[in-house]
């Protein structure tokens, strides 16, 4: 029988995104990738530091049984502008942090985004923007990490733990176009009017609900120890909190808890949440929780045209 990824989570994410390649990447984008190649393979033995994205990738692989790989509900899959001989290094640093992962894609300097629809991804990290932008206009939730953004404390070892914004990453820009055009008091008697209107599906919603089946499929005795814990941080506040809400319930789908900070920076609030990754479309506010947190800039909606 031929190997499928069908029924597992399916994560792609850059080397870069994977591990900390800030220093090799100057010589990746100063110099032909000649330099980059033979600095990479110069330190084949030197396992890479972990990047932003690795509590994130580390956590999610502890959902499969190590004793049966072919029972795997996580897939995580390199997907890299690295030459394929760059690629030995990345795997002997996959290997030397005891990392899962036996599948990679290197494309030498090409964009590899074509490569997510085969894969059957439901999140593509990278740190390269046009990578992540054609990624989401093919329909993959997909975020540009931020290389410098803080790593994941170890508060939380037994929790995969992941916030959202909202309007333009779990749910459409319809809402934050009508804030765009006509100001807070239009979002506001807006949202009200359609309170009862679910709102139309955002680029995360796919990742959202894979997230929510992952955490049905491992709710029985003698799953995995690992869990899930979802925040939806938004700029919202009441009276257009009801919508989010009522959307994510006509979704059928749970978060473990909201935070309608009214406009308020959501910096602090997610220092306090630790997650092990933040999503949001608009660059403040992702440059805002980068100092506390490992965040992704999901280039969608209206504030990214």
């Amino acid at each position: 029988m031929p190997a499928s990824l069908d029924g597992r989570l399916v994560v792609a994410i850059s080397s870069r995104a994977l591990f900390d390649f800030e220093e090799e990447n100057r010589f990746f984008e100063g110099q032909d990738d000649r330099a980059y190649m033979d600095l990479q393979l110069d330190r084949i033995e030197v396992p890479a530091k972990p990047g932003v994205a690795f509590s994130l990738v580390r956590k999610l692989l502890a959902f499969n049984p190590p004793e049966a790989p072919s029972q795997a509900r996580v897939e995580v899959v390199i997907l890299s502008r690295n030459d394929p001989a760059s690629g030995l290094r990345v795997f002997r640093s996959v290997s030397h942090h005891g990392l899962v992962i036996e599948r990679g894609v290197f494309t030498r300097g090409r964009s590899p985004w074509r490569y997510l629809k085969p894969l059957q991804a439901h999140l593509f990290l990278s740190a390269n923007e046009a990578d992540v932008r054609q990624a989401l206009a093919a329909g993959v939730p997909a975020a540009r990490v931020l290389p410098h953004a803080a790593r994941a404390g170890d508060a939380h070892p037994d929790e995969v733990r992941i916030a959202f914004d909202g309007d333009a990453v779990l749910f459409s820009d319809e809402a934050e176009r009508i804030y765009q055009q006509g100001g807070l008091d239009a979002f506001q008697d807006h949202e009200t009017a359609r309170a009862r209107k679910p709102l139309p599906d955002g680029p995360f919603r796919p990742l959202l609900q894979a997230l929510h089946d992952l955490r049905q499929s491992c709710g029985t005795p003698g799953g995995p120890a690992m869990r899930i814990r979802t925040v939806l941080v938004t700029a919202r506040g009441a009276p257009a909190h009801e919508r989010a809400i009522r959307t994510l319930m006509d979704w059928g789908i749970e978060v473990d808890e909201a935070l309608f900070l009214g406009g308020l920076p959501k910096g602090e609030f997610l220092r306090e949440f630790e997650p092990d990754f933040f999503f949001d479309d608009q660059t403040g506010h992702v440059d805002n929780a980068a100092p506390h947190v490992p965040a992704g800039h999901v280039a969608a909606g209206i504030s990214n045209g």
